[in-house]
């Protein structure tokens, strides 16, 4: 880790007040002291205030209030932690961190985004790399299989921490270990973050697929057809001989979105194989469904890069061509023999 985090007690942040950063939230602020925590909305602050809740999400989480110092400012947010967790949907991480103008230089970047940023289709570990300059030994990697609910629910969980450096990631690792979370450590940070935007997109098809009545047979060997494309295109995109795939944010990761009754994913899916629009659904679930803004993403990356994703492919048609699902997914059976 870098020297200026060294030899002192690390000050932690969460950025964003979603589901996720919510779950963090309480799980950090059983582990740190002083947890800094930047909440976009005043109006959500006094009531968190107030309640010792979030009113949007997870409302039935109860905060520890005495630990966590909340802003609306995220430079004074910023400026008041060593390490700084990144918990923004991904569509909305540019307009809320436009506003940063505190130096990143003496920061260490942790990323719980599970999407991508930008024109260019950047991961969170390469947009701070490219445009902060932020080194890769001050970047780690939040991942699953996880889902916000059953962390803020204590259930017995496993979080990926992985950052290029072990040693980092093991450093880092400590603020989330407690009594209900162990913590695996890798430093696979492309595999990671590609997989836990992509198994966002294959939870969306098996939302599609339940609705339209295909079965658990079909679903199995989707699933499966799914896992074997994410590690096509992890290894062709970003090859690694020395890779070690984490398997846990791999396929558990890919299986607990799939199946959970948690998945927003796989209920913007369910949606869509009903006949909701995009924009319908999206409303009316009132939450970020990753998978959509993945699917673009993965569908440009795969197209630059000349890598075959019949998966991705067939939901870039029904979600952006308007195709008709039926007839894709009849299309897409026999590819995935």
């Amino acid at each position: 880790m870098g020297s200026f985090l060294e030899g002192k007690k690390l000050q932690y942040a969460v950025i964003g007040s979603g589901s996720w950063a919510t779950a963090l939230v309480k799980l950090l602020s059983t582990t740190q002291d002083k947890l800094y925590w930047f909440v976009r909305d005043d109006r959500n602050i006094d009531f968190i205030k107030q309640y010792g809740r979030n009113r949007s999400y997870l409302r039935s989480a109860v905060l520890n209030l005495d630990k966590i110092v909340m802003s609306d400012d995220i430079n004074e947010v910023v400026e008041a932690a060593d390490v700084l967790v990144f918990c923004i949907p991904s569509s909305y991480f540019l307009s809320q961190i436009k506003a940063l103008s505190t130096s990143l230089d003496d920061k260490y970047i942790v990323s719980a985004i599970k999407g991508f940023v930008s024109k260019d289709n950047l991961t969170i570990a390469e947009f701070f790399h490219n445009l902060y300059h932020i080194p890769f030994e001050n970047i780690a990697i939040v991942s699953g299989p996880t889902h916000a609910e059953e962390v803020a629910m204590e259930k017995y969980s496993y979080i990926t921490i992985s950052s290029k450096y072990h040693k980092v990631a093991e450093q880092i690792s400590e603020a989330f270990k407690c009594h209900y979370v162990k913590v695996i450590i890798g430093t696979d940070i492309y595999g990671v973050e590609y997989s836990a935007a992509m198994k966002n997109v294959y939870a969306v098809a098996v939302g599609l697929c339940h609705t339209l009545g295909y079965g658990d047979n079909f679903i199995s060997v989707l699933v499966t057809g799914a896992y074997r494309e994410m590690i096509h295109f992890i290894q062709q995109s970003h090859p690694d001989r020395d890779r070690i795939p984490t398997r846990s944010a791999y396929l558990g990761d890919l299986l607990v979105t799939c199946y959970s009754q948690f998945s927003r994913n796989r209920t913007f899916g369910g949606m869509i194989g009903k006949g909701y629009s995009v924009v319908s659904a999206q409303t009316e679930m009132n939450m970020v469904a990753e998978g959509y803004y993945a699917t673009k993403s993965i569908y440009e990356i795969a197209k630059r890069e000349n890598i075959e994703l019949p998966i991705v492919n067939a939901m870039y048609g029904i979600l952006y061509e308007e195709k008709n699902p039926e007839y894709t997914l009849r299309q897409l059976m026999d590819m995935l023999q």
